[in-house]
């Protein structure tokens, strides 16, 4: 198992990627945080971690609340000891042109996708400073990279994660603690399963392997990150998107 016995917090656990990828770090052997807005389904994700053998704890987290997020790593540190990973998935969309955006539409974009970032990185890194290790992952997005009209609140708070990224990397490095993103495209979620047949034949023209991708193949290079195999990487950005951004 790549992960035996790791502590991994993960935000925005309670469904789509980010309980995939929780499920996955279970099945290599950690024992999970589950960290969502939504606690009643997060402790359902909790059960089916549960169910594999793994120690589980559901954890009510509105990112954006650095007392809440404080709050919260204190109770993983008195059930478990430690936090051996971070993956900060939890985030948000309002998308719209800029003429029509509205304060509020671009406030939470920035404090859920970008602040909560900031904060979680902020509670995780002491206790893993203190034990000189730990993986910090963070999820971008390729709009981050190439920008998209109707998003400038998602790119700007994906670019400022990858930006923070490499500035956490920089700062951990001589304590042992490795901070990467990984930057998804066009991923198989509820979201896109919705979408009209022209819009999804438009997207599918941009992906050179000319498919969409799957939580899974997110949480895979999340599992490999978290790994002793990535020991020597830090600072990057790793897309998952079909070779859209090459």
């Amino acid at each position: 198992m790549k992960l035996k016995d790791k502590v991994a917090l993960v935000t925005g656990a309670a469904r789509g990627i980010g309980q995939t990828i929780a499920m996955t770090f279970a099945r290599e052997g950690a024992d999970i945080v589950v960290a969502d807005v939504n606690l009643e389904v997060a402790q359902k994700t909790c059960a089916d971690i549960e169910v594999l053998g793994r120690k589980a704890l559901a954890l009510e987290m509105d990112v954006t609340d650095y007392a809440k997020v404080e709050e919260g790593m204190n109770k993983i540190l008195d059930k478990f000891g430690k936090v051996d990973i971070l993956v900060n998935n939890a985030g948000i969309t309002k998308d719209n042109l800029i003429l029509r955006m509205s304060q509020p539409d671009w406030d939470a974009v920035i404090n859920v996708n970008l602040k909560g970032t900031f904060n979680c990185i902020k509670a995780a890194c002491r206790p893993m400073i203190k034990q000189r290790s730990g993986r910090i992952i963070s999820i971008a997005s390729i709009i981050g990279l190439m920008g998209n009209a109707g998003q400038a609140n998602y790119a700007a708070s994906k670019a400022g994660i990858i930006a923070l990224t490499k500035t956490v990397a920089k700062e951990l490095a001589s304590r042992n603690v490795n901070a990467n993103a990984v930057a998804p495209g066009f991923i198989q979620t509820e979201m896109t399963a919705s979408l009209p047949e022209a819009v999804k034949a438009k997207m599918m023209e941009a992906i050179p392997l000319a498919k969409l991708g799957t939580p899974q193949d997110v949480a895979n290079v999340c599992l490999f990150l978290a790994s002793d195999e990535a020991s020597y990487i830090t600072g990057q950005v790793i897309t998952v998107d079909g070779g859209m951004v090459m």
